[in-house]
């Protein structure tokens, strides 16, 4: 058994290569298995086992992003310089309220259209005076919380 828990996340992808070299320079690691039709990267930070499964994409579900927390902003402009030293079109948002929260990201796009975001949380709650059960004011998460701008 392993050590330590880590996340498994299979995306179906529809051309293997272009994601593969999309991964490779996201995390910064080659895949340890690459297969037809297969790539698995055991990425060490953040601790995830990743699979590519070549195939048809038809529809994300009720995915809206993925992303990574990281404990600064130092870090999150250190993910955006590897981005873009490798080639990857990225998307700031600094000082951004999102999810009612204060936050500097860097955004990438997979090659089917999947939304990663490296994010660190600055201020945790930008509203503590709301609460689940608050039917009175009835505010809507902003930014990244919302289906139309991931």
């Amino acid at each position: 058994m392993a050590e330590q828990m880590k996340v498994h996340l299979a995306l179906n992808v529809s051309g293997l290569e272009e994601s593969v070299k999309f991964y490779r320079a996201m995390f910064g690691v080659a895949p340890v298995k690459w297969k037809p039709g297969y790539a698995k990267f055991d990425i060490a930070e953040p601790p995830l086992n990743l699979t590519l499964n070549e195939g048809e994409v038809i529809n994300r579900g009720a995915l809206n992003h993925l992303g990574i927390e990281v404990q600064d902003t130092a870090q999150v402009l250190a993910a955006k310089k590897r981005f873009a030293d490798a080639g990857l079109m990225t998307v700031d948002e600094m000082n951004v309220d999102c999810c009612f929260a204060l936050q500097d990201k860097v955004w990438i796009t997979d090659p089917d259209g999947n939304r990663w975001e490296v994010f660190t949380v600055k201020i945790a709650d930008t509203r503590p005076e709301l609460n689940a059960t608050d039917k009175a004011n009835s505010a809507k998460p902003s930014g990244c919380c919302l289906a139309t701008t991931c």
